[in-house]
């Protein structure tokens, strides 16, 4: 299965620990994960050598060759939120996975399509934990 993983760059890198370990996880489960340079902390320094129209078209071709987005949205991103305002346009599957006591945007936490799935953390082990159960859960229906 090919995941799409989406995380806040340029936002903030507070939750860098479960992005790290949420997309290791993935990778050692056999996932394919295009985007899984987005958890390393040299991103910052990667990125900066591409340009937004050329980040804009890679990224727009993930989306679109993806089975499913996983994002980390416990730190506000205008990117994050567009992939995965993009990936329910697709009807791609959307889980969310945010830590406990973060606040959330109401324009995720009150949307009701049946795509997008909410999950609420307490560390980066049960993020692991539950993204490993989630895709698992989403590749039996598949």
């Amino acid at each position: 299965m090919n995941v799409y993983f989406s995380c806040s760059i340029t936002g903030g890198r507070n939750e860098e620990k479960a992005y790290r370990m949420m997309v290791d996880a993935m990778l050692a489960a056999g996932y394919e994960v295009p985007t899984a340079h987005l958890a390393s902390p040299e991103v910052m320094q990667m990125e900066t050598i591409v340009k937004p129209g050329e980040v804009f078209e890679r990224d727009m071709r993930w989306l679109e060759g993806c089975d499913v987005v996983v994002a980390e949205v416990s730190t506000p991103s205008h990117g994050v939120g567009y992939e995965i305002a993009m990936g329910l346009s697709l009807s791609k599957p959307v889980l969310c996975f945010f830590q406990r006591g973060k606040r959330v945007s109401k324009i995720l936490t009150g949307n009701n399509n049946p795509g997008l799935v909410l999950c609420e953390y307490s560390s980066p082990e049960e993020a692991v934990e539950m993204v490993l159960r989630q895709l698992s859960h989403l590749e039996s229906r598949i």
